[in-house]
């Protein structure tokens, strides 16, 4: 059995699309955004279970790399250092849960899903904000 068909815990990883790489620019918003993120581009590179997600804006690009299934040290978006475990959800949808290293603070996630007509939908946090990107 390869990496892309193992479970995860007691989770049954899905069938993949062998193919979850994006590139694309910022659309929409769900609630009101800040001028220094408006216009955000990403790019998701793959190799097997491994992601690459760059965010580039006028004001800063931000990149993280990881093991979907795998615990990985990052930083919130707050700046807030973090432990982050991300899972597919389905072979189109990654979720990361993200827990404090220190400190007291809102807990904080994200969910990433490729949709069937080109768009990536990026979901934060329980104060929910959404950002929905167009495929180049």
């Amino acid at each position: 059995m390869g990496p892309l068909s193992q479970p995860f815990g007691s989770v049954d990883t899905p069938s993949l699309d062998p193919n979850y790489s994006f590139k694309g620019e910022f659309t929409k918003y769900t609630v009101i955004a800040v001028a220094a993120a408006s216009k955000p581009a990403v790019e998701i590179t793959q190799q097997g279970e491994s992601l690459s997600i760059q965010t580039s804006t006028s004001v800063r690009t931000t990149y993280v790399s990881f093991t979907v299934g795998e615990s990985f040290n990052e930083t919130t978006v707050d700046g807030r250092p973090c432990t982050s475990f991300p899972k597919w959800e389905t072979d189109r949808k990654i979720t990361c849960e993200q827990t404090l290293q220190k400190g007291e603070g809102p807990e904080t996630s994200w969910t990433r899903e490729l949709t069937n007509d080109g768009q990536m939908i990026l979901v934060t946090g329980d104060v929910v904000c959404t950002r929905v990107y167009e495929r180049d």
